[in-house]
């Protein structure tokens, strides 16, 4: 199934897009195509489409199938990354989509599925904020919180799944539930759509001026722009939701900190891209908060660099990784 490696294909299957990128073997993108994902369209429909997604960036970039290496693909939830199923994807509507299967069937190249939060982790590793790192971990809020970490240029993961769940970590008790249904944890209280909730609440009764006057109080209008505006027009109660959900996150992450000693935490997400020095701040502080002083020292918050570039090409790098590290196992 090895190929030459002339081009590698990034895929993000986000939970409102997907997007394909053709990249050279230096990870130069060539090529891009977008599509809206859609919610509950059924999981053969929606593979077609994420084939017929890389075709269309394929021919874009005038190159010949047989010249790609690989596929790496980042997924929102879990996967079983032995299999390359996603296991499950809440925003999509989709259990068990057999993405690998499908996928090398319809290319004949090997295909590498990822959680998205993993790839995105491993392209700042490889190409943005996170590359002079030894120990990265990563933390994504948005819609849930996802959690990642590269160690030694490996992605941590369980001997079957995708792992670093951390937004389903225990924050507050007796807190508000989960999608799961378990209280408190952190997506329960510091995810967008939590602090979106938040927001919506204060907006109603007065204490968001800005967000009323925008949107209302309608919770899947605010967005991470709207947000971020809101703060800069003086929304006072705007900004203490964020900054202690963003507190939240910083506790959170101490765990991690003390079981893993990373060198760099990466912040990623639309949240993040909107409101960076805010983020940075109070997770910075509320890390400090519990971590222990040595584990400090060498400690650094910075805000992801690639956007959604990060996803496309780590999924890519990642793929020829494998795919050489197989090769280079046969000779």
């Amino acid at each position: 199934m090895a190929k030459n490696g002339q081009h590698w294909i990034g895929f993000d299957l986000g939970g409102t897009k997907m997007l394909a990128a053709v990249m050279n073997s230096s990870f130069e993108v060539l090529a891009t195509k977008r599509k809206r994902s859609r919610g509950n369209e059924g999981v053969k429909t929606g593979l077609k489409r994420i084939a017929d997604t890389i075709r269309e960036a394929a021919a874009q970039a005038e190159i010949d199938f047989d010249s790609i290496g690989g596929i790496g693909i980042g997924c929102p939830g879990p996967v079983d990354w032995k299999k390359g199923v996603l296991v499950t994807a809440v925003n999509l509507g989709w259990d068990n989509a057999p993405l690998k299967e499908y996928l090398e069937e319809e290319f004949g190249c090997q295909v590498d599925v990822l959680n998205d939060v993993d790839a995105g982790l491993y392209g700042e590793k490889c190409f943005g904020a996170a590359k002079d790192a030894r120990c990265v971990v990563g933390v994504f809020p948005g819609t849930g919180i996802g959690g990642g970490c590269v160690y030694d240029d490996q992605i941590i993961r369980g001997i079957k799944y995708s792992c670093m769940e951390i937004g389903h970590v225990p924050c507050i008790p007796q807190g508000p539930l989960s999608g799961f249904g378990h209280e408190g944890t952190l997506e329960a209280v510091a995810s967008r759509l939590a602090i979106a909730s938040q927001i919506a609440r204060a907006a109603y009764t007065g204490q968001a001026p800005y967000v009323l006057d925008q949107v209302g109080t309608t919770v899947g209008d605010i967005k991470s722009g709207l947000i971020a505006n809101s703060i800069a027009a003086g929304d006072e109660m705007v900004e203490k939701i964020v900054r202690k959900a963003a507190r939240h996150i910083g506790v959170v992450l101490s765990t991690a900190i003390n079981l893993l000693a990373p060198d760099l935490i990466v912040l990623g997400g639309g949240m993040v891209e909107a409101m960076p020095a805010l983020f940075v701040e109070e997770v910075t502080k509320g890390a400090k908060e519990f971590a222990l002083p040595s584990f400090q020292e060498t400690l650094s918050v910075v805000p992801a660099e690639l956007g959604d570039d990060a996803a496309i090409k780590g999924a890519a790098a990642w793929v020829a990784k494998t795919v050489n590290k197989g090769s280079k196992q046969k000779q």
